[in-house]
């Protein structure tokens, strides 16, 4: 009897250790990506939309060695930033809520977000991949990045509401997550909404450089993630201490 309790309790166990590894996989690929975002020259300051053909040629000729370690570095480790949302999709999965709808289509919303950030890196280095080629052609592939990066909002949008909706639905006397957490994720998920305007807008706030699409975007979401790493942290060692009193 002792035998087979100990072995029901290794998937509670192993649940709670892929928890943790998962959720300190958020700071090591937060470093990575950072130095990335440091080495690319295009975000410091963001590349303008209204540089001429032959002015955004001159920059992937000129950076052409730092754009492709940039661009390489996120594409290869951006999508480990994936298992850090999924202790979000476990601990939506521990909700007193009917079902387990709102972490399934917050899990494919976070997976459609990655994509699209994986097809920018892609676009930004063909542009690197041959500097030399007509002016015109590479300034299609930079539009192509930069407007693939910030202006595909929709997933982001909903991966923010869907968690919210979660938190409000965890009504019941121990929610997994504090209620302003959902307040929080609400208002980030509305500061994404502008960057959509990228796609339309080649000045101004709403540009892809602008104070709204890039700045707010993008420090908006880098803040969530750091806010939420924290949260999570406290929801897994709560989740930790309660299956040990129950086992």
């Amino acid at each position: 009897m002792q035998i087979l309790e100990q072995v029901q309790d290794l998937p509670k166990a192993g649940n709670i250790k892929a928890q943790w590894v998962s959720l300190w996989t958020g700071p090591a690929v937060g470093a990575v990506l950072l130095v990335a975002l440091l080495a690319f020259p295009g975000f410091w300051p963001p590349l303008s939309p209204t540089l001429s053909a032959e002015q955004v040629a001159a920059f992937y000729a000129e950076n052409t060695a730092w754009i492709r370690f940039s661009q390489v570095t996120f594409n290869l480790c951006g999508i480990m930033i994936l298992p850090f949302f999924m202790v979000i999709v476990v601990q939506m999965k521990r909700m007193k809520t009917q079902s387990h709808v709102f972490a399934y289509c917050y899990l494919t919303a976070v997976v459609s977000g990655a994509t699209i950030f994986a097809l920018s890196n892609i676009f930004f280095l063909v542009a690197a991949f041959r500097p030399g080629r007509n002016p015109e052609l590479v300034m299609v592939l930079n539009d192509f990045a930069w407007i693939v990066f910030i202006a595909p909002v929709g997933m982001v949008v909903t991966q923010f509401v869907l968690l919210a909706v979660a938190v409000y639905f965890d009504d019941g006397p121990d929610p997994v997550f504090p209620r302003w957490v959902g307040h929080y994720s609400l208002a980030t998920g509305i500061a994404m909404i502008p960057a959509a305007g990228a796609a339309v807008f080649d000045s101004g706030p709403l540009a892809w450089d602008g104070l709204l699409s890039f700045w707010l975007r993008n420090g908006a979401f880098a803040a969530f993630v750091i806010v939420m790493f924290f949260v999570l942290r406290r929801a897994v060692l709560r989740q930790a201490r309660e299956e040990e009193v129950i086992r």
